[in-house]
């Protein structure tokens, strides 16, 4: 496989193998995308990108990490995406969107503002999650969802999922990682059920599975479906990246076409080992062990670091997260520098 090469997912080619990962940029008012979306968005997809995924949007109010999330639990913000995805589309790239609920993680200041719960007095809202476990000290404690609450949370991935296709997304990405709510149930840390939900295998990924097939009834057989994981809690007896793999070869059944394998989140105080691509193994067994195409982030800033995963069969594609935000252009970039050909836009054709 090559960086440059394209990739077929459904009625889809990527261009390339280098996609934008979602990154919150925490910038909305009353979950609309405004101007800053726009350009930042469509800032990567003339950088070459061949998909560009908006940031974790969340499905309801209460599935909001901060009060400046952008949302699509409404046709208001629908239509706000409209003029994002028409942009990123015409530039050749792949308008793509992470769907999540934040669960316990929610009611939060925005990270440069410290990042801590909000109070009653700053707008907090109540925050809900498998179990009625905080995510740490000082933090809120969470409603345990009930039945009603869990058809509740199902329905709205449904609704964000037919409201992103009508928005223009041509790809929905499934935030099932970094300690968020459907995470949260697939963690024996942060789920202590023990109903139909909690305890087994089988229970803890069943809101998760459940949420799949719900998505799939209404996004288009012909539309890729993507979901994110956290291969590991980096905590023993968490989940882990058996549970992963075991995961991930029920999924193409249900719809699934690519596994996007980040790590971590669910739990704060643990110790990662971070190091240019030290995700990239667990994508790697992920790919070998389910038959799954999957995709590798996490510190991987060099295109022949890029180049050398998807050559040497780690991953499908690599998602490029912080080093897009120092280089829109990091894709033309690594081009250049593999000595690859890739398309310019007609304005910028004569400095390429």
């Amino acid at each position: 496989m090559n960086l440059y090469a394209p990739l077929v997912q459904r009625s889809l080619t990527l261009r390339n193998r280098l996609v934008i990962a979602p990154m919150c940029q925490y910038s909305a008012i009353h979950g609309l995308p405004d101007d800053w979306h726009l350009v930042h968005l469509g800032s990567r997809a003339v950088g070459g990108a061949a998909v560009v995924i908006a940031e974790a949007t969340a499905i309801s109010p209460e599935g909001r990490i901060s009060p400046s999330d952008v949302g699509l639990w409404n046709d208001a913000q629908r239509d706000a995406w409209q003029p994002i995805t028409r942009f990123i589309a015409a530039q050749g790239a792949i308008p793509g969107v992470q769907l999540g609920h934040a669960g316990r993680k929610a009611s939060v200041h925005r990270p440069w503002e410290g990042g801590r719960p909000l109070s009653v007095e700053e707008g907090a809202w109540a925050t809900v999650g498998p179990s009625a476990i905080p995510f740490d000290q000082d933090w809120h404690t969470p409603q345990a969802l009930d039945v009603v609450g869990l058809c509740a949370v199902v329905a709205d991935f449904r609704a964000a999922a037919e409201r992103a296709r009508a928005a223009g997304f041509q790809l929905v990405e499934l935030h099932a990682a970094h300690g968020y709510l459907l995470h949260q149930f697939l963690s024996p840390l942060s789920n202590r059920r023990d109903d139909a939900y909690g305890g087994s295998f089988e229970n803890r990924t069943r809101l998760l599975r459940e949420v799949i097939v719900a998505v799939r009834e209404v996004w288009p057989t012909e539309l890729p479906l993507w979901l994110r994981i956290s291969a590991t809690d980096w905590r023993e007896g968490g989940w882990d990246i058996e549970q992963s793999v075991r995961l991930a070869r029920e999924l193409q059944a249900l719809g699934v076409d690519l596994v996007d394998v980040s790590s971590g989140g669910l739990v704060p105080h643990v110790k990662i080992p971070l190091s240019p691509g030290y995700q990239v193994p667990f994508a790697a067994r992920i790919r070998r062990e389910s038959g799954i195409a999957t995709g590798a982030v996490g510190l991987i800033t060099e295109a022949a670091h890029a180049a050398d995963i998807v050559s040497d069969e780690d991953a499908d594609v690599v998602l490029i997260a912080r080093e897009s935000l120092r280089d829109p252009y990091f894709p033309r970039r690594a081009a250049q520098e593999l000595g690859a050909k890739i398309d310019a836009p007609a304005q910028y054709q004569r400095a390429w």
